[in-house]
């Protein structure tokens, strides 16, 4: 696929797997947000394989690329569709906007200013979690805390899903990322996944700024999110980053980087 000349400031790459539900408000309120904006913007759809009419009713909305791919987790969805990505900045939400759209600013301000990746955080000063169970909040900071541990001190909030870099940075991170590459098995049902971890601990392994933010976070009462099964895959997923990491296979990555993108990527 060619880069279109006309390019836009923004790519807002959303995942989606099984969202037929929520994802057409979703992508109503993006498209009033960026109505009112000066900045050209595109919107990425990416269908993690969903049996329910996700895809089709997300090529039903004006102005949206829609990618569709096999089931193999949030991971490998946000990969595919950062690298589809054509905009000077990458900004990844999730299909729930449990973060709104309005937060982008929040976010944009330290990019516009040099900051290699930006993150929303619902921890610290001037962050608002509404909706949250107190159950889940304490399981994400014992996780956290288990994050800071093994692969990632100083970062309060690896999870949350609206992150956002320069381009060049999205395609560096994600080209290097192997717990959801392009080998990434079929999965079964939802796959909440730790990809963030890889991509935040490679962003400090490569040399990338990192900036949190605190914003406004809605808990969403259809959450996909299994509170044991992807505990466990979640712990997986750092575990591997770490073992990555000590068995040099990122540095293998990189030595790769002047080969061509999978055909998928392009």
């Amino acid at each position: 696929m060619s880069v279109p000349n006309d390019r836009p400031y923004l790519s807002i790459v959303i995942p989606a797997y099984n969202e037929a539900r929520r994802l057409p408000q979703t992508l109503a309120s993006i498209r009033t947000y960026l109505a009112a904006q000066s900045f050209a913007a595109e919107v990425l759809v990416v269908d993690d394989g969903s049996s329910d009419a996700t895809a089709t009713l997300a090529e039903a909305c004006p102005d949206v690329r829609v990618l569709r791919r096999e089931h193999r987790g949030k991971g490998f969805a946000v990969r595919a569709g950062a690298l589809a990505a054509h905009g000077d900045y990458v900004l990844l939400c999730d299909a729930d906007l449990a973060v709104p759209i309005e937060e982008w600013p929040k976010l944009a301000a330290p990019l516009c200013a040099g900051t290699s990746l930006v993150i929303g955080s619902r921890e610290g000063t001037g962050a608002t979690r509404e909706g949250e169970p107190w159950y889940r909040h304490i399981m994400g900071r014992v996780f956290n805390s288990i994050i800071h541990l093994v692969a990632l001190r100083g970062i309060e909030d690896t999870q949350c899903g609206f992150k956002a870099m320069p381009r060049h940075v999205a395609e560096d991170l994600f080209r290097h990322a192997r717990i959801y590459g392009d080998d990434a098995p079929v999965v079964k049902g939802a796959a909440v996944t730790a990809y963030d971890v890889e991509l935040l601990f490679l962003a400090r392994k490569f040399g990338y700024s990192i900036v949190e933010v605190p914003v406004l976070w809605h808990y969403g009462t259809e959450t996909k999110v299994s509170p044991v099964r992807d505990s466990l895959r979640n712990l997986r997923d750092v575990l591997t980053v770490r073992l990555n990491d000590l068995l040099g296979r990122y540095e293998q990555t990189r030595n790769r980087a002047d080969q061509p993108l999978d055909r998928h990527q392009r």
